[in-house]
């Protein structure tokens, strides 16, 4: 073998081993928080049997996959705080540590809202409805101490939840019927006061649609032009296969961004089942009675539909990234199929498949489309 014919097969084996390593070093990522690192964490709702270490194999998912969570029901008042003189701190604290010993970015949702409230809160002992003090110094005392009990610990506090009707006019709750449209802005007063290092999000769904953006927009304008601190506006994202479109999100995201403030995906889930109802809308108080073409995927999601979720997700990601100057958090509503509360809303015993792991823990080809989104971002 001539010297020349062994400098070419060195040559070769050095491109070839150049080739491997190259490879090697652009493997695509495996979890969707490295995935997203640099551009946003990337998170997901927990339940009480994942706080608790019942769900192992939820707990296994959101420690490999996440790096925020978000507690779906153990910090909403009637858990937390279900009689006027009682807390109910073990499960929030199990929360708490869970995010902390994973080193995830926690937050804690929700701290006013109309529903899941105890009747306690807006009434007195003879059952009548408190007056607007009585009710300032319940919603003090509630921020002071839950917020107060995880200062520095809890990083992002959805402050106030849903107080938009589809119009975009204020939800006519017990708040802004006892308090005043000023209830907003004391609640935010109270959790800053309680944390000043937190941030602090006002939550809301269907923001994409026209009539409540404009709305969800006046009222962060104006509470930005008083001097309340907003740090972002979470934008739930209980999305279908069809709306809210890329041009819609694009557009949104863009408009909230225009007014100062860091926008969250705070809520995200992909419904593939057909709209029971003919507003989009995520208002939890919905019910709608049972049908099966309300349910056409019992025994298991075809897989054109597969793909087409799949589509939905990538497409949806390339707008988080494309603002990823703005959006600091995604986080989806649940860790499998089987947590999703869509499985029971607004048609209850529904199988749902929203999420991107399945009902035995897999990973989706929504959850791989996600992946190459990011990934593909890394390279370029």
């Amino acid at each position: 073998m001539s010297t020349r014919t062994r400098k070419q097969l060195g040559l070769a084996a050095l491109a070839a081993l150049i080739v491997t390593l190259t490879a090697a070093t652009t493997q695509e990522p495996t979890s969707l928080k490295e995935a997203y690192k640099g551009a946003f964490v990337v998170g997901a709702a927990i339940n009480a049997a994942q706080i608790t270490g019942q769900d192992r194999r939820g707990d296994a998912i959101i420690g490999e996959q996440f790096d925020s969570i978000s507690p779906e029901n153990v910090l909403k008042w009637e858990r937390v705080h279900p009689e006027p003189v009682t807390y109910a701190f073990d499960l929030p604290d199990q929360y708490v540590a869970f995010g902390e010993k994973h080193h995830m970015f926690i937050v804690g949702h929700c701290l006013v809202w109309h529903s899941q409230v105890p009747a306690w809160v807006f009434r007195d002992d003879k059952g009548n409805f408190v007056d607007r003090d009585t009710l300032l110094k319940r919603m003090h005392d509630h921020i002071q101490t839950v917020v107060g009990r995880y200062k520095g610990r809890i990083q992002s506090w959805d402050v106030v939840n849903e107080a938009l009707n589809e119009d975009g006019t204020l939800r006519q709750s017990p708040w802004l019927k006892i308090i005043g449209e000023d209830y907003i802005e004391k609640a935010f007063q109270y959790a800053h006061e309680a944390d000043p290092q937190a941030q602090l999000t006002y939550n809301d769904y269907s923001l994409e649609n026209e009539a409540k953006r404009n709305g969800a927009l006046a009222l962060i304008k104006k509470l930005k032009a008083e001097g309340v601190p907003v740090t972002s506006v979470g934008i739930q994202g209980h999305d279908g296969l069809q709306w809210p479109s890329v041009e819609n999100e694009d557009a949104t995201i863009s408009a909230f961004a225009k007014l100062g403030v860091k926008v969250v995906i705070s809520e995200l889930d992909i419904d593939v089942l057909p709209q029971a109802t003919k507003q989009q809308t995520a208002d939890v108080s919905m019910k709608v009675g049972q049908d099966p073409k309300l349910n056409p995927y019992a025994n298991g999601l075809p897989q054109s539909v597969q793909e087409e979720l799949a589509k939905r997700y990538a497409d949806l990601f390339g707008v988080y990234l494309k603002h990823r100057d703005v959006v600091t958090r995604v986080t989806l509503w649940g860790v499998t199929d089987a947590d999703s509360w869509r499985n029971d809303w607004p048609v209850k015993g529904r199988t749902s498949y929203p999420l991107l792991f399945d009902r035995s823990g897999q990973p989706k080809l929504a959850f791989q489309a996600v992946i190459r989104v990011g990934a593909n971002t890394k390279t370029e």
